[in-house]
């Protein structure tokens, strides 16, 4: 057998969607076989993966057209469950696939689900432990690790289970360079076992050299397919006019000498500083700041390695964090957590967490004292998605999701705006418009954008703050 996976003229439409998600789509992915799903939000590339999964038709409800089969297999006729030890999937939001709390365990539970003896199991997360050099996760709790890290336990449990075809999408948007060569890495390795690999990214610079093919969608069709080496081979005003991302960023503002340079200085007059912004999870310290000044009005971008603390820091920032006892003066006022959290706005790197209303003009308009929808409307056209304000905002793609709370946060009227990874799932079109947008606010609100998106910083951040292992380098 020489497929591992056919799509045949599918048309899919969400249950919830007004519009189609794939319309004729045709797709033949070989055995051993890498193949990179690439376009702008929305164009249907995560549809593309859940169909290979069997969640469309299983678990995703629409009306679905066309033949589909993974290893001769129909995934109408397939239960899900007889696809787990032949598909495995890492999703963009890790923490929709997790089972358990603690991360050796986590680890194992599809390949105990597969009923595999213990001792198979246990040799399986060595390997795949050490392979991934992931060693200082095992035995932690799940909820306290950050987004990086959760991607890659999610990364390790498909990886222990060994399926023949591996779906990933976004698996990269909340993980730093060093932690993206190790999936790099991991990826080769499955390549090298002749496994089936299929990418949906928006990430591109990093799959040089790892896949054979690349099918560039739009409109829930795939308009042009290339070759690996022809692909990689364009120009980056090439990529920007599909709406693709740059192969490469120019500065590495992780790299603290390079980031001093390209940044402006710290002139100020006005700052904001923090005390006492120390942090423990139980024994294992998290933050450890005895004071901190931040330029009032500037665009701050918070850098650092998977797990370094900055998730741990904007939480503490905003009061947000349970437990936590430092302070902000503001003014020569000095502010408690209860009293940060009034001048706050934080949107969180899973932003499901906070999208509660019926539809998108609602849903931006839920943090104002005004019913004016026009300030609302007029941000959704500047963020491109005011096609969608009739929807409701879960059944949107991961990138518009995200910019529907970027647009919440920006009327919210606070003092303070803290983004985690505001453009985890945007192409190239819909970053350049946050980071005009966010750019563009400074002065009035002091923003914070946790990120490990260096185009993003190029574009709009006027300071750098580098934090690793809870200490401000």
């Amino acid at each position: 057998m020489n497929t591992a996976a056919k799509i045949q003229q599918v048309d899919f439409r969400y249950a919830n969607g007004d519009t189609g998600a794939l319309e004729g789509l045709d797709l033949e992915i070989k055995c051993g076989e890498c193949i990179l799903l690439c376009g702008s939000s929305g164009c249907g590339k995560t549809t593309v993966t859940r169909l290979l999964n069997g969640l469309i038709p299983h678990y995703y409800e629409g009306e679905l057209t066309g033949s589909v089969t993974v290893f001769d297999r129909d995934i109408r006729s397939t239960p899900i469950e007889d696809l787990a030890g032949t598909v495995g999937s890492v999703f963009q939001n890790p923490r929709s696939q997790f089972f358990c709390v603690d991360t050796t365990a986590e680890i194992a539970f599809g390949c105990e689900n597969m009923g595999m003896p213990e001792e198979e199991i246990l040799s399986r997360i060595d390997k795949t432990v050490k392979d991934m050099h992931i060693e200082k996760l095992l035995g932690r709790s799940i909820f306290n690790l950050s987004g990086g890290e959760k991607q890659k336990i999610a990364c390790a449990g498909v990886s222990a289970m060994m399926p023949e075809l591996i779906v990933l999408d976004e698996p990269t948007s909340n993980l730093d360079l060093d932690a993206i060569g190790e999936l790099r890495n991991i990826i080769s390795d499955w390549r090298s076992q002749g496994k089936t690999i299929v990418i949906a990214e928006h990430r591109l610079g990093w799959l040089k050299g790892l896949c054979d093919r690349i099918a560039f969608m739009e409109n829930g069709r795939i308009s042009k397919e290339f070759t690996g080496e022809q692909f990689f081979s364009l120009s980056t005003q090439a990529l920007n006019d599909m709406g693709l991302r740059a192969l490469h960023t120019d500065t590495n503002y992780l790299e603290t000498a390079a980031g001093c340079s390209a940044i402006k200085p710290f002139d100020n007059k006005e700052v904001i500083t923090l005390e006492d912004f120390c942090f423990s999870y139980g024994r294992q310290s998290a933050l450890n700041i005895d004071r901190l000044e931040l330029p009032s009005g500037g665009v701050i971008a918070v850098v650092g390695h998977n797990g370094a603390g900055k998730s741990t820091f904007t939480r503490c920032l905003c009061g947000l964090q349970k437990g936590f006892r430092g302070k902000v003066l503001i003014g020569g006022k000095k502010l408690r957590p209860r009293d940060m959290m009034k001048l706050s706005y934080m949107v969180m790197q899973d932003v499901n967490h906070q999208l509660f209303a019926e539809t998108v003009t609602e849903e931006v308009l839920l943090g104002t004292e005004s019913d004016d929808e026009k300030p609302a409307l007029e941000l959704l056209e500047r963020l491109n998605i005011a096609e969608y304000k009739e929807r409701h905002p879960m059944s949107l793609s991961g990138g518009q999701k995200q910019r529907t709370a970027i647009a919440s946060a920006l009327l919210a009227g606070k003092k303070l705006l803290v983004f985690d990874e505001p453009t985890s799932g945007l192409d190239f079109r819909s970053m350049e418009c946050t980071a005009e947008l966010l750019r563009s606010i400074g002065n009035d609100v002091t923003v914070l954008i946790v990120t490990h998106d260096m185009e993003l910083i190029d574009r709009c951040c006027t300071h750098v703050l580098h934090i690793e292992n809870g200490n401000i380098t």
